[in-house]
């Protein structure tokens, strides 16, 4: 499974992509979308995306901002074979921002791929991503507008070896990849690939809890 993690330029339905499974666009690819002017007609983003993916083949992840109703969010459109899957928000929303927050997390299966998707804030909760891992993922992409500290790439790679789920991030202008073993690659690269083997593998782990029924074990 090939990503490519394209971090600059807007969407464009005649752009040349690479020979890849999944392209990442940061949040200038699509730029601010207003629901009401696509409905309408008006302006037509969300259909760029769609023709880019049924010419190229390619699965696609674009970041936007989108406005419905005033109401601004973080999100992702994705899509495959020249349909919009969905478009999802960011959940969490800090310190009075102006976003609107999400209701549920990203989970889509593209070009046979299980994907999650993690944007902005969402990444500083663990819980987003055990969710996303417990629910099958093959992979994680993640998407921030630019990369202010250390602190993504470190949670980033925390994930993939806690969780056992590589890990796709576009930051700003900069790509980064973590695998489940704890390493880390990344690009300053307009264009960045990188190839993964999705893995479903488990662990059983046990422990010990007193309570819930009344049948106690003694086998330890």
């Amino acid at each position: 499974m090939v990503f490519c993690v394209v971090t600059e330029g807007e969407l464009n339905e005649n752009l040349s992509l690479p020979d890849c499974d999944i392209a990442l666009f940061n949040f200038s690819g699509l730029g601010e979308v207003d629901y009401e002017s696509e409905l309408k007609g008006v302006t037509e983003k969300l259909d760029t995306g769609a023709r880019l993916s049924k010419r190229s083949g390619a699965g696609l992840i674009c970041g936007c901002t989108t406005l419905s109703r005033g109401a601004l969010r973080r999100s992702a459109a994705v899509y495959e074979h020249g349909k919009l899957l969905g478009i999802s928000d960011m959940n969490y929303v800090l310190d009075g921002e102006e976003y609107k927050s999400g209701g549920s997390v990203g989970f889509y299966k593209v070009n046979g791929c299980k994907i999650g998707i993690c944007l902005e804030n969402d990444l500083l909760f663990p819980d987003v991503i055990k969710s996303l891992a417990t629910c099958g993922c093959s992979a994680v992409v993640a998407l921030m507008e630019q990369l202010k500290d250390t602190v993504p790439t470190l949670l980033i790679r925390s994930y993939a070896y806690l969780y056992g789920i590589p890990i796709i991030m576009c930051a700003g202008k900069s790509a980064f990849y973590a695998d489940s073993s704890g390493e880390i690659a990344s690009s300053r690269q307009k264009t960045a690939l990188f190839e993964i083997a999705p893995q479903n593998n488990y662990r059983l782990v046990t422990t010990r809890l007193k309570g819930i029924t009344s049948d106690d074990r003694c086998d330890y």
